[in-house]
Parts: C-alpha cells; structure tokens; sequence
C-alpha cells in the first residue's frame, strides 16, 4: 500500500487510536469506582485526556506498590528500580513517538502531544514515585517533595488537558490562579489518601506518609491534616469558576468526593484508620456528582476571564 493510499482517510490510524483509547479507559474502571464516575462527567475530549493521563500514573503506581513485585517474585529494589527506570524512559519520550505496540502508551502520547505535556512535570512524578522504593518514613522536606511529584504536578497536567492548546489564549494573571487551585487540589487529594490508605501502606507496604508522626498518629495529628485537606480545598475551589465548563464540573463533583472522604475520616476514630479503609457509600457519591452538575454552570469567576 502506497503512503498516499494509507493517508487517505486514515482509517487504520483512527481505529487504533480508539482502541487505545478504550483500553486507558479500563485501566480507570478497573482501580477507582470514584474517579470513573467524576470522569464520567467531563467533556468527552477531556474525559479521553484524563483517562490517557491516568492509565500511565496507575502502572507507573503499581510498578512500586507491588504488582510488579508479585509478577517477578522479588523484592529487590534494583530489579523494580530498574522497571521503573525503564518505564519512565517510555513515557517522557512517548510523545515523540507517533505509533506505540503498547496500546496505553500509545493513547498517553497522543495526549501528552494534544495538551502539550511539560516533562519537567513528569520527571517530578517520577522522582516521587522512586521515592516509595527507597522510603519507609518521610521528613517534612521529603514528604513536600513527594507530594509536589506525585500529586501536584498531576493537577498541572490534568490542567493541561483541561485547555489544551487553548492554554496560551489565557491571560498570566488567571493561569497562575489555575494552577495555584490546580496544586493545591492534588496535594488535598494525596493528603486525603495518605489518612484513607493508612491501614494499608504502613500494614501491607511499610510505609508512613506522615511527616514527623509516628504510625500510631493521634487524634490531633488526623485533626491537622484533615484541617490542611480542609485550607486546600477551599484555595481550589477558588479557581473552578476559570475552568471551561466541560471540565469543570468533573473537577467540582471530584473535590466533592474527596471532601466528603475527608468529613468520614474527620469522624473516624484514628486506631479505627490503621485497620480498615474509610470509602464514600456509591449512593452518596451519586448524589454529589449529581449535585456538581446542578452547581458547574452557575459556577463563575468574578475575576480576568481572558
């Protein structure tokens, strides 16, 4: 087949993208009943965008939080490093790339080149997520550093795919309102799932999150950290009246979510936290996904609109 026949309507070209597509968004089915149904929501571009994003982020999760050890047998932290590694090497070179045999790199790139993907901000992901091979405990200094890589700059891209190429048509002024929401929703949402996941990452991973607190955290401890999750919150919310409607009101119906997660842990005992995880009842999430409906298109920003 000549060049000019296989680029007369792309048609294989198109199939392939929509079957990676798909296949991101299983990825998303599969590991969270939440972010599936606030996805859900999003305009279909966005909703492909965020979903491509997070195919990548939940292998790269699992590469260090077990499934890659399980399927090697081995702990050894050179051998999964080593993955990783790897794995990294693929996805900040993905968008220059224009055809993957792997079916979720292939979608990530064609987003990562749709939404113009910084790699400084995935190379912070990464730093992050090599730091749950070598920590067990985290100082301050630490913990900001893993909260900026593996959190924060999810909310910059995410940003990204909100806008896309659209992005250099809004003023300075309201994009750094952007992402100043954008940071602080991500690091409320880390926050969210370090208190959430507690059992779990200190009783199955070894891990801590929780800079300068021992495991056995107090009442007082969980109180501050849900009063951050709180002050983040809030600051995001700041910034949902600059989004375009079809992805505000996903981001809206997620901040939700998570806002009501962070009220049941405010209400969960702590030695109940270190033994089972705290989740929003479906019927309840439903509820608030429908409410962010309601409330996203009289959700404005009295400030610059340019």
């Amino acid at each position: 087949m000549s060049r000019q026949e296989n680029t007369l309507d792309r048609v294989f070209l198109r199939r392939y993208n929509a079957m990676a597509d798909r296949a991101a968004a299983q990825v998303v089915k599969s590991y969270s009943t939440s972010f599936g149904l606030s996805t859900a929501v999003l305009a279909p571009d966005v909703r492909r965008d965020i979903r491509n994003l997070y195919a990548v982020v939940r292998i790269a999760d699992e590469i260090v939080d077990g499934a890659a050890a399980q399927a090697l047998d081995t702990d050894e932290v050179s051998v999964i490093g080593k993955l990783l590694d790897d794995y990294e090497a693929a996805v900040r070179g993905a968008a220059g790339v224009y055809f993957h045999t792997d079916p979720i790199l292939h979608a990530f790139a064609q987003t990562a080149r749709r939404c113009e993907f910084e790699d400084d901000h995935l190379a912070a992901f990464f730093d992050s997520m090599r730091q749950d091979l070598h920590r067990t405990r985290f100082s301050a200094e630490n913990l900001q550093r893993y909260i900026y890589g593996s959190a924060e700059v999810i909310g910059l891209l995410c940003l990204a795919c909100f806008f896309g190429p659209e992005r250099h048509q809004v003023s300075a002024a309201k994009w750094a309102r952007l992402e100043r929401g954008a940071r602080n929703l991500g690091s409320a949402f880390q926050k969210v799932n370090f208190l959430r996941d507690l059992a779990e990452d200190y009783g199955e991973l070894g891990r801590t999150y929780l800079a300068g607190e021992e495991i056995h955290l107090d009442e007082a401890g969980k109180l501050r950290i849900v009063a951050e999750v709180d002050a983040e919150l809030d600051i995001a919310r700041g910034s949902f009246g600059d989004l375009p409607l079809g992805a505000r009101t996903g981001v809206m119906a997620t901040a939700a979510l998570f806002g009501e997660l962070n009220e049941r842990i405010r209400r969960t005992p702590v030695e109940q936290l270190l033994r089972e995880r705290v989740s929003v009842p479906t019927g309840r999430k439903r509820f608030l996904i429908a409410k962010a409906i309601a409330q996203a298109p009289r959700t404005t920003s009295g400030k610059d609109k340019s």
